[in-house]
């Protein structure tokens, strides 16, 4: 292989992993978490309206230069989105606006700041429950403070448990979302433009159906995927590859592997 980093699960048995329990930071993939902690909910209501506060838009650009400094789902402030759109703009374009709203809205305490952190310990609660030994996440989203971290092995059991829900299936298999919609205070709706997904593989390798992308200065690129041919369905992860490019090729080479398997 490429000498990168790389975790392998196919449900219960390992096919391969190369430092596969190696704490590393995880970029965007970090989201899997998020959206798993909201469809966990009891009684998760998708249609559950969420008002879009000037905290979410305001986090995404750059207090000094005014330009965008995280990924964005673009959402418009004042209008409402229901949860199941933001879980599209979670995943798809890897709206870190998305994130913070959904944290502000499942987590618990009388403020923001309260209830994002009450949501953070919700993603690491979640994480002793699945078992992720090599697992601590210290944001919503993958921003990190310095403390977020996994593991291949871990992501790849993350992302099979995830997958067993249907809507986080669904919504990370969406190759472009244009059904969103953006509530206006007054009534009626905005126009948005459609959400993109980052996650290329989609559309350039048979079978695959999932599962998010992740970037950063330490985080590298990163990739979690997913993908099903015949009766057998491969899930793996790519830590810290060299380019954008580099993780698909390096996830492609690991699923045709799996799939000789």
């Amino acid at each position: 292989m490429s000498g990168k980093r790389h975790g392998f699960h196919a449900k219960w048995r390992q096919l391969f992993g190369k430092a596969p329990d190696a704490r590393l930071r995880t970029g965007s993939t970090t989201k899997i978490m998020t959206a798993l902690v909201v469809l966990s909910q009891r009684n998760v209501d998708l249609g559950k309206k969420v008002k879009i506060k000037k905290e979410y838009t305001d986090y995404v650009i750059d207090p000094a230069t005014h330009t965008q400094r995280y990924s964005s789902a673009n959402l418009l402030l004042g209008d409402s989105m229901s949860v199941g759109d933001l879980l599209y703009g979670l995943m798809l374009p890897s709206g870190c606006d998305a994130a913070y709203a959904l944290a502000d809205t499942y987590g618990t305490g009388s403020t923001t700041a309260q209830r994002t952190k009450s949501f953070i310990a919700k993603m690491n609660g979640k994480a002793h429950e699945l078992g992720l030994n090599n697992t601590h996440f210290d944001s919503f989203d993958g921003v990190s403070n310095g403390k977020n971290y996994s593991s291949p092995r871990d992501l790849a059991k993350l992302a099979g448990a995830a997958l067993k829900n249907k809507t986080f299936k669904k919504v990370v298999g969406t190759k472009v979302y244009s059904d969103m919609k953006s509530y206006r205070p007054g009534g009626g709706t905005h126009a948005m433009a459609p959400w993109k997904n980052s996650n290329t593989l989609l559309s350039t390798y048979r079978g695959a159906f999932g599962v998010k992308t992740g970037s950063g200065p330490e985080a590298k690129f990163c990739l979690v995927f997913a993908a099903t041919r015949g009766s057998k369905t491969v899930v793996g992860s790519v830590l810290a590859a060299s380019s954008a490019d580099q993780r698909f090729k390096d996830a492609t080479k690991i699923l045709d592997y799996g799939f000789t398997r």
